[in-house]
C-alpha cells in the first residue's frame, strides 16, 4: 500500500474528524472509502457517455422505433395480447 499526502481544507477536515470518531474508522478509511465510490461513479460515466454516443450514432443511421409503435407495445404488457419487443 502506497502513502500519499493531502491538504484538507478545514470544511472538510472538521467533519471528517467527527465522522471517523463516530464510526470508529480511521480518516484514512474514510477517505479511501470515498475516493472508491468516486472512482467508480466516473467509470460508470464513461460507460454512460460511450453508450450516449452509440445510441447517437443509432439514431443518426436510421435505427429509431416510432412512437406508436413503442406505446402500443407498453399498452399491451400485462394483457392477454402481449405485443413483442419493437425492432
Amino acid at each position: 500500500m502506497s502513502v500519499t499526502s493531502i491538504r484538507l481544507q478545514p470544511d472538510v477536515e472538521a467533519p471528517l474528524e467527527k465522522l471517523a470518531k463516530k464510526l470508529d474508522r480511521s480518516k484514512s478509511y474514510l477517505i479511501n472509502l470515498a475516493l472508491k465510490e468516486f472512482i467508480a461513479r466516473q467509470a460508470m460515466e464513461e460507460v454512460r457517455w460511450a453508450d450516449t454516443l452509440a445510441a447517437l450514432e443509432s439514431v443518426q443511421a436510421g435505427n429509431t422505433v416510432s412512437s406508436p409503435q413503442v406505446l402500443a407495445w407498453l399498452e399491451s404488457w400485462g394483457t392477454d395480447k402481449a405485443l413483442s419487443k419493437p425492432e
